[in-house]
């Protein structure tokens, strides 16, 4: 009798048949067969340049949609035209000295390599542009509007890929080419516009961005005169496999072993998932003449990212339009003498409780002060001089100068992300304790070197409002997903100082703000935000006092739709993040969708509450067994001025 059963083996998850196209199409295209590909929930990142480079890229969905491949697809993209067309001998070479002349040079550089690919491959273009909106959008730069809040390096960025691609810059990026654009183009119209003649030319490339710099009042022209020294001393020479202009038969020659692999692994995918869907997300990105490239990358440019919410991995979760809704500073939401007014009111119904949380504030402020106590390196050949080694220097001259530095605290690179809900069953006592407990502990917080952030979330109106509207204008078709106005509040931005954001708090006390609740959107708002933070630890805290409610959206969805979500959301933040999340529950049971959370029964045990959780976060015990947060690049300070 014989055994027919096919033998078991290992089953590939759905997203391994994209990862491997898209390590396959990376190694093509830098021409590195040897690259190392790996995926991660962490900052994509590249290192090295030459043989043994290795390539992180973030970790993709179980379930991608178009515009979340077209990302991936971005950062690989990038990271095999990094690999291809830059040389860091020449790089290196003309590098600026100054830290803000630097930034611009090295983003500028990448916007080459990354034009020089646009430029011949639609579908790379597409990708790229993906990216940059993923990357802007999470940084939070469309409510930018001030300089000081614009990084000068990706303005100069974007304008170079505009001129040389054509290209404009992405939606998430237009506020920073925005309040830049005016002083570059009047100082540096003429460089802008040469720049496309030297784009195969690195090093003359880097030559005309000097001159640019110079323009930008962020060089002195005399060191135009010490880089050219240097230009025949043989230095230059690439020592990988990439030369530092590429020749156009050379370029031909990859955009063809590129198409080749691309082939290749959509075969390979077909015969193992048994079906193109994830397969052929990669396959058109790099066609030659364009044709089959531009379906495939106008299909994914269906699906813009939204700023309030955006298809969750795993869930078919949408909005039935964006267009109502609203982010808004809580100073906007009211005049002056309102808040003031209402600020007054809420000291007033806090008189009896202030005392309570303040003293829990000071416990908290204690337990962080007692870990502010710093130590120092001695013995070294640089910092501060050493006063108590002075003696040895005396008794023998002989003995060199001994230095010592400071260690700084882990925790002080912090922020901290308050979340309130602001819905209809807060009213009253919830949100007035809610309201000062924020209050107070950003107050504290601050003292201890922490940024504090405090946000809001509820709609602009009951039962749907102008969405709603709209949806039975069109008919009420079936399935319309989120049916309300999101209003988002921001109390307190990280960067403000407490004392000037104080009398915002008082707006939760003004009659009518409070409406329904929508979690999943507002959690992944915050979320956002905290990406775009430069610190090194981010914690997100959450407090609600109910699972997510929108009668008109669970009127003509799923019962469980809002809450669905909100359990994705969570997940993604929780498992793929590297934001802490905590959440408090007033009289609801929220340990059964967060892992780190406590629900209290009366909202007087709120400031409790938090400053035991916040404690229990910045305890070297706690700081022992969270996972190690991404470092955000700092944003450098500008030097160009209006």
């Amino acid at each position: 009798m014989t055994n027919n059963r096919k033998p078991t083996g290992k089953v590939d998850a759905p997203q391994e048949p994209f990862k491997r196209a898209v390590a396959g199409c990376m190694r093509a295209m830098s021409g590195q067969h040897d690259l190392e590909v790996t995926y991660a929930a962490e900052k994509p990142s590249l290192i090295g340049t030459g043989e043994g480079a290795k390539a992180r890229l973030p970790e993709p969905a179980r379930k991608l949609n178009a515009h979340e491949a077209a990302i991936v697809r971005g950062h690989g993209d990038a990271m095999a035209l990094r690999l291809a067309c830059h040389n860091n001998n020449v790089h290196r070479k003309l590098t600026p000295k100054g830290q803000e002349a630097r930034a611009v040079f090295d983003a500028v550089e990448q916007a080459r390599v990354e034009a020089i690919g646009s430029r011949r491959m639609v579908g790379v273009a597409n990708n790229l542009s993906a990216m940059l909106d993923d990357r802007y959008h999470r940084g939070n730069y469309s409510e930018v509007t001030e300089r000081a809040d614009a990084p000068l390096q990706d303005a100069v960025a974007m304008i170079v890929r505009e001129r040389l691609t054509g290209l404009a810059p992405p939606k998430a990026a237009q506020r920073i080419v925005e309040v830049w654009r005016p002083i570059i183009e009047s100082r540096a119209r003429d460089e802008l516009d040469k720049l496309s003649e030297s784009i195969e030319d690195q090093r003359a490339f880097g030559k005309a961005i000097h001159k640019l710099l110079t323009n930008l009042d962020m060089m002195e022209e005399d060191a135009l005169d010490h880089d050219d020294t240097g230009d025949d001393d043989g230095d230059d020479k690439p020592n990988d496999k990439q030369e530092d202009s590429q020749s156009e038969g050379e370029q031909d020659d990859q955009g063809q072993s590129v198409e080749m692999e691309k082939s290749d692994s959509a075969t390979d995918d077909d015969l193992e998932d048994g079906t193109a869907e994830d397969a052929d997300a990669p396959a058109g990105e790099f066609p030659e003449d364009g044709e089959e490239g531009d379906s495939d990358d106008t299909a994914e440019s269906r699906r813009p990212p939204n700023t309030f919410s955006q298809e969750s991995r795993g869930l078919d979760y949408k909005a039935y339009t964006t267009k109502f809704d609203e982010m808004v500073l809580a100073e906007e939401l009211c005049d002056a003498e309102e808040l003031e007014r209402l600020r007054a009111y809420l000291d007033k119904q806090l008189q009896n409780m202030s005392s309570i949380v303040a003293r829990l504030a000071n416990r908290l402020q204690r337990r962080l002060m007692a870990q502010q106590n710093r130590s120092w390196d001695f013995d070294l050949e640089e910092g501060m001089l050493d006063p108590a080694r002075l003696v040895r220097v005396i008794i023998d001259p002989q003995q060199a100068l001994s230095f010592k530095r400071e260690k700084d605290t882990d925790f002080r690179d912090t922020v901290v992300t308050l979340v309130l809900d602001n819905s209809g069953s807060m009213r009253g006592r919830p949100i007035t304790v809610a309201a000062t407990c924020a209050d107070i502990l950003a107050r504290t917080l601050e003292r201890c070197g922490v940024k504090v952030e405090i946000l809001g979330f509820t709609t602009r109106a009951w039962k749907g409002g102008q969405s709603r509207e709209a949806w039975l204008q069109a008919g009420k078709p079936a399935n319309p997903g989120r049916l309300n106005d999101l209003r988002h509040i921001v109390y307190k931005s990280a960067d403000a100082p407490w004392r000037r954001a104080r009398r915002n708090l008082g707006l939760m006390m003004r009659e009518g703000l409070l409406k329904e609740n929508i979690d999943g959107e507002a959690l992944d708002w915050a979320h956002k935000r905290l990406l775009g933070r430069s610190e090194q630890r981010r914690i997100l805290m959450m407090i609600s006092d109910g699972a997510p409610v929108d009668d008109s959206t669970l009127s003509v969805n799923p019962g469980n739709y809002l809450e669905r979500h909100l359990r994705n959301v969570i997940d993604e933040i929780e498992n793929r993040s590297p934001v802490e999340l905590i959440a408090i529950g007033i009289g609801h049971d929220v340990t059964r969708y967060y892992k780190r959370a406590v629900t209290i029964v009366d909202a007087e045990e709120l400031g409790g509450a938090m400053t035991e959780k916040l404690a229990e976060l910045f305890s070297e015990k706690a700081v022992a067994t969270i996972k190690a947060p991404v470092r955000a690049k700092p944003q450098k300070k500008q030097s160009v001025s209006a």
